[in-house]
């Protein structure tokens, strides 16, 4: 299996101009060894780990560039068969989290940025959480220790995964759009499938900025940034084009909006589900415009509302199957794995 040890490739745009670090044929499994948003803020993984400060030489030498190099994503990943014009199906098999992450307030940076009221929640500080591993001896079913008495469940996900856009070079940090990006989703997760537009012959893809857990709308600006393993395989679904990021869900259907400010998010959402759905489910607009209303099991999920720089809001319009009687989407056809091996991912 092929593998991209951690810091072997690390860039901070996603460019098209950029070499391959690896190439992979459809349905092929890889693995990548992703680093920490700050690049390194918890040095070492030993019981008394160096942890870094908002105020050390390490974030002031990053945060010196405009923007700042943060997020360093792996890539790209070239996906032979995959064209420009076409859409890149990212299966996500599992997540490892790093023995550690990293949580707080960056200065000056968050909804509390420049409070007066709440001076501790404007001023550097920065909260190490210790990933344990699961039943599974792997930190993929783990738990995160926040303190000494408290403590929940690893939920991790990639907050960057982006194709490389075609006539623009975006930064990790800041760019966000249909090719994906800085996003922030905690959907993008283990046992889901991610549709990226494609924009270059391979796809071009970038994988980075995991996350052990977030909260909904990451409301300071930071989750639980670690380092981390992930497994994923990718396919192609040929000639299609997608308003914005799509998401396969066991037991249901997410389409992303990005936007400013959040209820203009909410619109796009929508809209794009409602695209979603009557292409590929022949649902009516009407049908499904009436039913967000009325239908309880019709989500608005809030992912990613963080005030830094010209990051904009980020939700997800989510619809249940079970509401979608026995229509069958040809997104999910022509993206499937063969039959062997998806029945042994599905296997615990």
């Amino acid at each position: 299996m092929q593998k991209i040890k951690r810091r072997k490739v690390q860039k901070y745009a996603f460019d098209n101009r950029d070499k391959p670090c690896m190439r992979v044929k459809p349905g092929e499994t890889f693995q990548i060894e992703t680093d920490d948003a700050l690049s390194g803020m918890i040095a070492d993984d030993s019981d008394h780990p160096t942890v870094q400060s908002f105020a050390s030489e390490h974030f002031a030498r990053l945060a010196k560039a405009t923007p700042g190099l943060f997020n360093p994503v792996v890539g790209p990943i070239y996906v032979e068969g995959c064209k420009a014009g076409d859409v890149l199906a990212v299966h996500i098999d599992w997540i490892d989290p790093w023995r550690y992450g990293f949580s707080g307030v960056i200065p000056r940076i968050g909804p509390l940025g420049d409070s007066l009221r709440y001076k501790e929640c404007a001023e550097g500080y920065v909260h190490v959480l210790e990933h344990l591993p699961g039943p599974s001896g792997h930190t993929r079913d783990g738990t995160a220790k926040y303190s000494e008495t408290l403590s929940w469940p690893l939920e991790p996900f990639i907050g960057t995964l982006a194709t490389a856009p075609e006539r623009e070079v975006v930064t990790s940090v800041l760019g966000q759009g249909p090719f994906g990006g800085n996003i922030d989703c905690r959907d993008i997760c283990p046992g889901h499938t991610i549709y990226l537009n494609s924009y270059n012959d391979g796809g071009l893809l970038y994988v980075g900025d995991v996350h052990g857990g977030q909260g909904d709308t990451e409301f300071t600006g930071i989750a639980d940034e670690t380092r981390a393993t992930v497994q994923l395989s990718c396919s192609v679904v040929k000639n299609k084009r997608l308003p914005c990021v799509r998401i396969d869900k066991p037991d249901s259907i997410v389409a992303v909006g990005i936007n400013l400010p959040m209820e203009h998010a909410v619109y796009d959402a929508t809209r794009n589900l409602m695209e979603w759905l009557a292409q590929d489910y022949g649902v009516t607009p009407r049908d499904i415009y009436v039913r967000m209303s009325c239908d309880p099991a019709f989500r608005i999920r809030t992912y990613q509302m963080v005030r830094l720089g010209t990051l904009q809001h980020v939700v997800g319009a989510e619809y249940p199957k079970s509401r979608l009687f026995d229509a069958v989407t040809p997104v999910r056809k022509a993206a499937a794995r063969p039959a062997k091996k998806a029945a042994a991912r599905r296997k615990p």
